[in-house]
């Protein structure tokens, strides 16, 4: 038989199925094989009570991908620099040298998810122990799950092959054509519309999917499909903008507080009942731990951001640094940094040199090197950014920008732009490849930050919506308000865009930087060819560094550079993924993506 386990600790409640297997004993007069296991969740036992469903969709929750380190692999296959263990490098994408993969998790790994739910959509009207009410509930589970998978594929793939039901070795569907997506997208809507009214308002408890997650998901999911309908000329755009922005005013109504520590978001031991937190994934030490601290913290996993990302952040008075009196020069970092937002405090490790010694370090004489380790004191604390940045012995790293050629001795933290990825950087604890912080699924950032787009495409964003979101985020980054109309004058700014859509944007941009979203905003928005420039680094003095970087144009000083530009003309086709070509090997009705040969 199965239990469900609660494990208490200091940290949190997990709850755990737990399989507690028995012999079955057997006579000669007993016809075994026709007995219903007793040692198993089997069909004809597990959708009979609603403890036994409950018990069977806990296992859904595992396709949150949580802190792994391929959700940021996938914002750096965008405008940022991803690094592939000893040298960063442009992702394939940008080199345009993605392939035909013969198979792929993105494609095989929902529809294996698909299944398990369609399982329980297929059973749950079996049970004469249950009310209405609560199959409901349940079936509205089911479709948040499904809808979600069919996310993350038609995101990528476009048309793709809708099951209604669990399949078996007999079932048609198996050899099925890719259903159109606008049928595909249409059923994930009245689902997800359905499940906002019948699932459980609180879910089956705390962290649970209630109506919360489900609006949370119709947020981020109509927006994506409705920009993208836009943009990719598919029609029938305004009806999925329209959804995102009605589910994310209600969430703006339950959730109207944001966290005040922006770092805190992703770098606490746990989000339980922190505010602007509406789903998370929970991490606890010996129970469940990720690496993505620790890909922060050794010398093989770090990500490293552009200048183009780093001049996004505004200054504390709302302007450009282009046009921004409070910003002096970029050709040094302790100026580039001052009177910046301080989310990039948070996000970009910060310069500053100390004297170190293993574990321990003193402040250089020169008190500029100590600026932001002071800001970073009274922003943060030492289990999280309030100190030099450590490796996860706890080796302190003696200086930033810290660069992977000229490193000092010191291997660890060590990037080739001069802008490294510090978001879920955090000292909770020194195990390499043990990291307990808790994991944010869905939180009220993102929502405002959809809510301010979908309403600007529906020509009813004005300063009302800019305070109730944008200025909600830049309050908290300690940025002036934005003002509708007196938008900043930016040169990087794309001319095909209004300045009004363009501070929306980079909004998002900020906000979410390095959480998994840019390579699909670009995606969405057809925008990709912005990547079609040569990316560069911090400015620096090569004699500073051993003459071991490689600076634009080969001078003696000036932006750093790795490959120059990548091939540009992003290829129309590169927009979707490609169809694994073993999924068209087994299913002869399976027409791949077009102009993938």
């Amino acid at each position: 038989k199965y239990v469900i386990l609660k494990i208490n600790n200091m940290k949190k409640t997990y709850i755990t199925l737990i399989a507690i297997s028995s012999l079955l004993a057997s006579s000669c007069d007993t016809d075994y094989l026709t007995q219903i296991p007793k040692d198993q969740l089997v069909i004809e036992t597990t959708f009979t009570s609603y403890n036994n469903i409950k018990a069977y969709a806990w296992g859904f929750y595992n396709t949150f991908p949580g802190y792994n380190r391929g959700v940021v692999d996938e914002e750096f296959n965008a405008d940022l620099f991803l690094n592939s263990n000893s040298k960063i490098s442009y992702s394939n994408w940008i080199k345009q040298l993605q392939t035909i993969p013969a198979s792929s998790g993105s494609y095989s790994d929902p529809y294996a998810n698909i299944r398990k739910v369609n399982i329980l959509l297929d059973n749950i009207d079996k049970s004469n122990t249950i009310s209405q009410a609560e199959k409901d509930h349940w079936r509205s589970v089911g479709y948040f799950f499904r809808a979600y998978e069919y996310y993350n594929l038609v995101s990528k793939y476009g048309d793709v092959i809708w099951l209604e039901h669990a399949l078996n070795d007999a079932s048609p569907e198996l050899f099925a054509p890719r259903t159109p997506r606008n049928e595909v997208t249409q059923k994930m809507l009245d689902n997800l519309l359905f499940a906002e009214t019948n699932i459980k308002a609180a879910g089956d408890g705390p962290n649970s999917i209630g109506v919360h997650a489900v609006r949370a998901l119709i947020s981020r999911f109509g927006l994506f499909e409705g920009t993208w309908r836009k943009y990719h000329n598919l029609g029938d755009a305004e009806k999925y903008i329209r959804a995102s922005a009605t589910a994310s005013e209600k969430l703006m109504v339950s959730f109207p507080t944001l966290n005040p520590n922006y770092d805190l978001e992703f770098n606490s031991e746990s989000l339980a009942g922190v505010p602007g937190i509406i789903l998370y994934k929970q991490y606890a030490d010996a129970q469940i731990t990720h690496t993505l601290t620790s890909a922060h913290r050794n010398s093989s996993g770090n990500w490293d951001l552009t200048k183009k990302a780093a001049d996004m952040y505004l200054l504390k008075d709302g302007q450009t640094r282009w046009t921004s009196p409070l910003f002096t020069s970029d050709k040094d970092p302790y100026d580039e940094f001052r009177n910046r937002d301080k989310r990039m405090l948070y996000t970009i490790l910060p310069p500053y040199r100390v004297n170190a010694n293993n574990l321990t370090f003193t402040y250089d004489a020169n008190p500029k090197y100590r600026e932001y380790l002071d800001v970073l004191t009274a922003l943060s604390d030492a289990k999280h950014k309030g100190e030099p940045a450590r490796n996860w012995q706890g080796l302190v790293l003696k200086q930033a920008p810290h660069f992977r050629d000229f490193n000092n001795g010191q291997g660890f933290i060590a990037g080739q732009t001069g802008y490294q990825l510090y978001k879920y950087y955090n000292n909770l604890l020194s195990i390499q490849n043990v990291d307990i912080n808790d994991a944010p699924i869905f939180r009220i950032a993102e929502v405002l930050v959809n809510y301010a787009e979908a309403k600007f495409e529906l020509g009813e964003f004005n300063q009302t919506i800019a305070n109730a979101t944008i200025n909600k985020l830049r309050a908290r980054g300690g940025v002036a308000d934005l003002v509708v109309g007196s938008e900043p004058t930016d040169i990087t700014r794309d001319p095909s865009v209004t300045a009004t859509l363009w501070e929306i944007r980079r909004e998002r941009a900020i906000e979410l930087m390095g959480e998994g979203y840019r390579f699909n905003d670009l995606r969405r928005w057809k925008k990709m060819n912005y990547t079609d420039v040569e990316q560069f680094g911090i400015w620096a003095k090569n004699s500073d560094y051993g003459n071991k970087l490689t600076i634009q144009n080969g001078a003696a000083e000036g932006y750093v550079t790795i490959f120059g530009p990548p091939p540009g003309n992003f290829p129309e086709y590169y927009y979707l993924y490609p169809i694994p070509s073993n999924e068209l090997v087994l299913n002869k009705n399976l027409v791949q993506n077009p102009g993938w040969k």
